[in-house]
């Protein structure tokens, strides 16, 4: 694993089988150009996003010059506002052609709604993931790191977690491997 741990293996981790499958079944692969934005800041996402292989930015202010942070495969884009339902702050643009696995919103509530032990799991990802981002931001602030320099060290996540990271990225392939277009 590189020095920026892949945020969506916290969700992953925790899914089942299963779970991944319905993933498959629902989500769409979809292929951004260099400079195509898949995420603009203050409108409404329709789809919690993983990234497959590319690379995207995030800017921000408002004339979207200011990068926040750079997004690689193996990463989440959009599940703040998939949490909280408030409209991005943030606009999400691809650096080089990226693949990303859009996972459709509605369907993703829906399934949330009706399958208990998928909501517990995903749910506990998403946890993990933002407890690692909240981490990763603490520490660049407290140490003046940019973006570049990594998030976290893996001495600083839960041995269980980091063991579950190995299966995680198993997953991951499989992901990659059977998304659909």
């Amino acid at each position: 694993m590189t020095d920026r741990r892949k945020k969506a293996l916290f969700i992953l981790g925790e899914l089942n089988n299963d779970d991944l499958d319905w993933i498959i079944q629902k989500a769409k692969k979809e292929i951004l150009q260099p400079g195509a934005t898949l995420i603009y800041e203050g409108r409404q996402i329709d789809a919690l996003y993983i990234v497959l292989k590319g690379i995207l930015t995030v800017l921000i202010d408002p004339e979207g010059n200011k990068e926040l942070a750079r997004i690689s495969g193996g990463e989440l884009v959009g599940e703040i506002s998939f949490i909280d339902t408030r409209p991005p702050l943030a606009t999400v643009k691809a650096i080089e052609e990226t693949q990303v696995l859009a996972i459709p919103r509605r369907q993703l509530i829906t399934k949330i709604q009706q399958d208990t032990g998928f909501a517990s799991r995903f749910y506990y990802g998403i946890s993990l993931c933002l407890s690692d981002r909240m981490r990763g931001t603490v520490r660049r602030l407290e140490y003046g790191r940019t973006i570049d320099e990594g998030d976290t060290e893996e001495e600083d996540v839960n041995p269980s977690v980091l063991d579950n990271l190995a299966l995680a990225q198993a997953k991951f392939n499989w992901l990659m491997q059977n998304a659909r277009g």
